[in-house]
């Protein structure tokens, strides 16, 4: 919202710096460009994704970039960059052998919790037991949901799209058919969620996260 009052359309707004300053991102290493992009690119919010392997084997991780796409079909994304020696993350290498899984939300009282699962665990390892989450069983996906948070989202693979050459700095981006949604039931009503009893989280630059703590409305003008 802007802080220029009173507004109208056509009234020109005064910005609060008088140049900029023009980055050719070819010119940047890897991680300048990560650096200067998850700056740049906020707030975001953050897939907390729940993977199993062939065997099993359960796996959860955060991944900021993330968002819907379409609604016929229900679909999201997430992006999964890949490891500075070019090879894939565990998410992706579930996603890839079994085509299914969740995304989590990443609420306030999650987000301890949904940082400590971003470490380099080994491939196998259950990061939910690790951090003391429950495992709750889907209904139509194999990799479960996290119990404690408040909306989970069970997806099958509708795409996956290789952005890059595969080396570090590359990312598959992983669309999502969504197939079962879980709300909690105290937070929904009337078709909507309650946001300020959602609170989510949002991811910033560096390590720094954001609560959502002022909302407001601004209805889209009939013309």
């Amino acid at each position: 919202m802007s802080d220029n009052k009173p507004w109208e359309p056509g009234k020109k707004i005064h910005s609060p710096f008088s140049e900029t300053v023009a980055i050719d991102p070819s010119s940047l290493s890897i991680p300048q460009i990560y650096n200067l992009l998850i700056d740049a690119i906020v707030p975001r919010p953050t897939a907390f994704v729940t993977t199993t392997n062939k065997k099993g084997q359960v796996n959860l991780a955060p991944f900021s970039y993330f968002n819907g796409v379409s609604t016929k079909p229900a679909c999201l994304m997430i992006s999964i960059t890949h490891k500075r020696d070019g090879s894939k993350k565990d998410t992706l290498v579930n996603i890839e052998e079994t085509c299914e899984f969740v995304v989590n939300s990443s609420n306030e009282w999650l987000a301890e919790p949904m940082v400590h699962c971003a470490a380099a665990y080994p491939y196998g390892v259950n990061e939910m037991e690790k951090v003391g989450l429950t495992a709750e069983p889907s209904k139509i996906v194999a990799p479960p949901r996290v119990k404690e948070a408040a909306v989970s989202m069970e997806c099958k693979t509708y795409k996956t799209v290789l952005i890059g050459d595969g080396s570090a700095g590359s990312s598959t981006m992983v669309i999502g058919e969504i197939v079962l949604i879980h709300i909690a039931k105290e937070f929904y009503s009337n078709g909507r969620i309650d946001i300020e009893k959602y609170r989510p989280l949002a991811r910033l630059g560096g390590a720094s996260y954001g609560k959502i703590t002022d909302v407001f409305d601004l209805m889209i003008p009939k013309v």
